[in-house]
């Protein structure tokens, strides 16, 4: 399924939206657009004469990368997420249309308007640290978390059962990911222990993005300075304590090298902090929030290993998949620090 789309594959793709938006629909250009190791976008321009959408758009279609992680949520689930994220006021790119007829791609993707900003964390941590931009991203998570069980209706329920105990549910879903694999790997499961161990008291419930993070923020340059564009890439989406995300996003494997501006790299952590708790009216305890880092660093090494595994076992061959192992290492230092290690 991976790639640039063919010749035939444009031209049946214009013939459905043509059907999708009731006129004549052309697709003028289309584009593979970087990034997406999990999930696949290409640039989109298409003209429609007349109906409900007519003239020029400049739209973003996402499908399936080749390759796959079976955690993460399918197109249609991701779409859905796309449409309770819109509809809440997250700034997030407005959804399209979805298409779940294989003949037409391969499989399934939708179609989402493309907006402006830069993504690559490599490049954003190279702009001058911004306290007002960070200020904006801890609000703009605050929408996501007025997302609840309750408010999404029957709109989300592919996401199952909340987990009464997010910390434990965590732990015991990483635990078992570990067991999985063949090689002993004592620092993750100490840091397990420790997550265990000091697991805070079930609280409120929410949707957490649980990969909120640099990198998969859009940032627009605008003549009034930096500015949150879009949150991207919801396929990992789920019910959760709300400072999962809070911790994620201030984890320091998420700060790209630029270790002395905590919140992703980007600017201060307080000010992050700050526009979360104004927009959220929720507190973000400093230690819980620490708990959540451990959590985040603990969980990305789980998967780092899962996903070199899958290369090593002869499961999936790619060097992309073989190079993430090497992050593991700085992740288990990071982990002893945290935790103080084993006594």
């Amino acid at each position: 399924m991976a790639g640039n789309l063919t010749t035939e594959q444009t031209t049946r793709l214009a013939a459905w939206l043509t059907g999708e938006a009731q006129a004549e629909t052309q697709v003028l250009a289309t584009e593979r657009l970087s990034g997406g190791a999990i999930q696949e976008n290409h640039r989109l321009e298409i003209e429609v004469a007349g109906g409900p959408w007519p003239g020029r758009h400049d739209l973003v279609l996402r499908r399936d990368a080749a390759s796959a992680v079976a955690t993460s949520h399918s197109r249609a689930e991701e779409y859905a997420l796309l449409k309770a994220a819109h509809k809440a006021g997250v700034t997030v790119p407005a959804p399209c249309v979805l298409c779940t007829d294989e003949s037409i791609l391969g499989g399934p993707f939708f179609i989402m308007h493309r907006v402006a900003g830069e993504a690559r964390g490599g490049r954003l941590i190279k702009s001058p640290p911004d306290a007002a931009l960070v200020r904006e991203i801890g609000a703009d998570l605050a929408r996501i978390h007025t997302i609840t069980p309750t408010t999404a209706g029957g709109e989300l329920e592919f996401l199952g059962t909340p987990p009464a105990d997010p910390a434990r549910a965590a732990v015991a879903q990483y635990r078992a990911y570990l067991d999985a694999l063949p090689d002993p790997h004592p620092t993750v499961e100490w840091g397990l222990s420790w997550l265990a161990e000091h697991a805070p008291t079930p609280g409120e419930i929410v949707l957490c993005h649980r990969d909120y993070r640099t990198g998969n923020l859009m940032i627009d340059q605008t003549p009034d300075g930096p500015h949150l564009s879009a949150t991207l890439d919801w396929e990992f989406a789920g019910w959760s304590d709300p400072l999962e995300d809070v911790g994620w996003f201030l984890a320091k494997c998420w700060r790209f090298g630029r270790w002395d501006q905590e919140a992703g790299g980007l600017g201060p952590r307080d000010d992050f902090i700050a526009g979360y708790t104004a927009a959220s009216g929720r507190p973000a305890p400093p230690e819980a929030v620490a708990y959540w880092e451990v959590m985040a660093h603990v969980r990305w090494a789980v998967i780092a290993l899962q996903q070199a595994w899958r290369h090593v076992s002869g499961e999936e061959a790619s060097l992309e998949l073989a190079l993430t192992a090497h992050v593991v290492p700085e992740l288990e230092a990071e982990i002893l620090a945290m935790t103080g290690g084993p006594s």
